[in-house]
């Protein structure tokens, strides 16, 4: 599918930019990308256009296992 201005690739909904927003921050981009049934790529580009980002205790928690 290609978008109107010619770019392959679906939009986005309204419903999902709305779980993007609430499942951002605490989760990583594969698990968002699940959620959402998008690539990676697609999120990480449509929470940068966004501007949200990852939560600090999101982010210290990586390193830890």
């Amino acid at each position: 599918m290609e978008t109107k201005d010619g770019r392959k690739g679906s939009g986005w909904t309204k419903e999902e930019v709305r779980t993007l927003k609430s499942v951002f921050r605490n989760n990583s981009n594969v698990a968002v990308a699940v959620i959402l049934e998008r690539t990676t790529k697609a999120i990480e580009r449509k929470a940068a256009k966004l501007n949200l980002t990852k939560t600090k205790k999101y982010l210290r928690g990586l390193g830890k296992k």
